[in-house]
């Protein structure tokens, strides 16, 4: 095809705009993102970041370079749907598809707060909930000891119906194996289960009709004490778990010895939350009641307690971390009803507590303050660490009753552009990492959303609530128009 010079590819452009705009009534395509019903943006005193992230954000969602150029677009914005599809059927590109940077630019426009649409309904608490990493399964855990792996691309059909094995409360975290063949799921309790998810059948009841293997993780826990593991994650290779507990430690499992090979004595408090920081497995990230966020280097803690480094900055104890993947960044949603941004290349070798604050965060945590059934006092709302390492922190949902958990949005379709978090107000709220602005947010389920999903690959995202419903919100009500269409006809 002979290329066009570039007024001639304008003119085009525009004429060719013009009709699809009136055709399709195409309005909003050049809008950044989709505030749902009834919210409203903010940004308060947050300082827009103008560091490495902001800048890898800029680099994943930038469209090309030829097609930016063409349309005269200005760095600083959006270049239209329309425009990017038309340029890509012209092959401005030079590549006759777009690249990934490109999809990024479409999609990460629009957050997905439109809905919902309900994949299931139960009378229990939904504690859980997570797609796979190609985004073909979704897993979620619930209270009553169920643990239900839905197949996405088959209309949400339950895959698999687990019936956990010596269940302790509730099903406490879950964590799928690379290959996408293993579940684990914890529980309050030492004892962490896998069971094969790919065998023949839907029903998987503990020793009846499947295996449900044991991993005991209570070697040296003090036996005066109930043990509990509240967070268990797989490494990228499959071959480790990484495990938080309620006596303070983080546990390395070997899956090939079947046996945990390191034992940490971590922090002064329960660790709610572990992560690998990438890909490596080399670096672990674990967050605790006692306020701090640590990162450990398994190349040096061979023996001994003593962490790379700590992040200090939440002034109550860490419910949640979820790593960038990058080595670097982290976020953390803590009880101080907020969520922190860290980057590891700033922490302290050592922990740096203020005296003062020591006295009366003890006083105020342990003596005044419980977050499972009492609400955040007014007055601490805006009280600040005087030595917070964190590099911007999102306030606006609420982190209480239980171990709320947040999110970076996929790097795949929005360039990890937003973070996202349930909260106990029953809405997942989505605040843009640069700006710190609340740029969606859901409303449906009646009582505290503990965990949600956004697809890898789509605007999709996953609620899960305390009121057992598992919602789904896509970009437009269009989407949701076509998915009932396309369920009725099955």
């Amino acid at each position: 095809m002979d290329m066009m010079d570039g007024e001639e590819f304008i003119d085009d452009l525009n004429y060719a705009r013009s009709s699809i705009e009136k055709e399709f009534d195409i309005h909003d395509c050049d809008r950044p993102t989709q505030l749902g019903r009834g919210t409203q943006a903010h940004l308060g005193q947050f300082p827009v970041l103008d560091n490495e992230i902001a800048h890898s954000i800029k680099v994943r969602s930038k469209p090309s370079d030829m097609i930016s150029r063409i349309t005269r677009a200005k760095a600083s914005t959006y270049v239209s749907t329309v425009k990017m599809l038309l340029g890509r059927e012209s092959n401005y590109s030079g590549k006759g598809r777009f690249s990934s940077a490109d999809c990024c630019h479409v999609l990460s426009r629009y957050v997905p707060v439109n809905g919902p649409w309900i994949i299931d309904k139960t009378e229990s608490r939904a504690y859980t909930s997570q797609f796979s990493a190609d985004g073909t399964f979704f897993i979620t855990g619930f209270q009553d000891r169920n643990i239900r792996i839905y197949d996405v691309d088959n209309g949400w059909k339950v895959q698999k119906d687990i019936r956990a094995k010596n269940l302790s409360w509730t099903i406490t975290d879950t964590s799928l194996s690379p290959d996408q063949r293993f579940l684990v799921y914890s529980s309050m309790s030492p004892i962490v289960h896998i069971v094969n998810v790919g065998t023949p059948g839907t029903l998987s009841i503990a020793n009846v009709n499947e295996i449900h293997e044991e991993l005991d993780f209570s070697g040296n826990a003090d036996g005066g004490r109930r043990f509990s593991i509240f967070s268990v994650n797989f490494s990228s290779d499959g071959r480790k778990l990484v495990a938080g507990s309620n006596d303070h430690c983080l546990y390395i499992y070997d899956m090939e010895a079947n046996k945990p090979t390191l034992r940490i004595l971590a922090h002064e408090d329960d660790v709610n939350t572990v992560s690998f920081a990438d890909e490596s497995g080399n670096l672990i990230y674990s967050g605790s009641d006692d306020s701090f966020c640590k990162v450990w280097d398994m190349r040096c803690t061979l023996s001994g307690d003593r962490p790379s480094g700590v992040l200090v900055g939440h002034l109550e104890g860490i419910t949640f971390l979820d790593s960038r993947r990058d080595g670097h960044y982290f976020i953390s949603n803590g009880k101080d009803q907020t969520t922190k941004l860290w980057d590891i290349r700033k922490m302290a070798s050592s922990i740096r507590r203020p005296s003062s604050l020591c006295s009366r965060r003890r006083k105020f945590s342990y003596s005044e303050w419980d977050y499972r059934w009492m609400d955040y006092p007014a007055h601490r709302k805006d009280v600040k660490h005087p030595n917070d390492q964190s590099v911007a922190t999102y306030r606006g949902h609420s982190v209480l009753r239980t171990l709320i958990r947040c999110y970076f949005s996929p790097a795949s379709s929005t360039g990890q552009k937003y973070i996202y978090t349930g909260s106990n107000d029953g809405c997942v709220y989505i605040y843009d990492v640069i700006s710190g602005a609340l740029v969606g947010k859901t409303a449906y389920h009646d009582t505290t959303v503990r965990d949600c999903s956004w697809h890898p690959h789509f605007p999709m995202l996953i609620s899960s609530g305390w009121d057992g419903i598992v919602a789904g919100w896509e970009i437009s009500e269009r989407d949701q128009m076509n998915r009932k269409k396309s369920q009725h006809k099955k």
